[in-house]
């Protein structure tokens, strides 16, 4: 019987997490506004219609903008950990990362330069 006890409050855990899951997943088909307007439907921040034809061509600096995102976050993800263990790694630690920017920053600079960033 304390078996039963000491796993009660974990089943009633799961049964309230499993009601609430439920009704969160039921509640937007039944609550839901059914029209779009033509703003929902229009393209968003892609450039061109998204139920058009798949194979159909476009600019390939859609690729470029979304590299240079990734790069950028990705230096910002690594000054992160960075920060929290600044006092522990000292100046080598601090020199590093002084350089990583500095590739970086040159990276940036070459892509502000040959117009990467302009959108004509």
């Amino acid at each position: 019987m304390s078996v039963l006890n000491a796993y009660l409050p974990l089943v009633i855990f799961i049964a309230i997490a499993t009601a609430l899951s439920g009704a969160l997943l039921v509640a937007p088909f039944l609550l839901a506004y059914k029209a779009p307007d033509s703003e929902k439907l229009s393209a968003y921040e892609c450039g061109f219609n998204a139920f058009d034809d798949a194979r159909m061509k476009f600019d390939v600096r859609f690729y470029l903008v979304s590299l240079l995102f990734i790069i950028f976050d990705l230096e910002v993800a690594f000054l992160f950990p960075w920060a929290v263990a600044f006092r522990t790694i000292g100046v080598f630690g601090f020199w590093s990362m002084m350089l990583f920017l500095g590739v970086l920053t040159v990276g940036f600079v070459y892509e502000w330069k040959k117009g990467a960033l302009e959108w004509d």
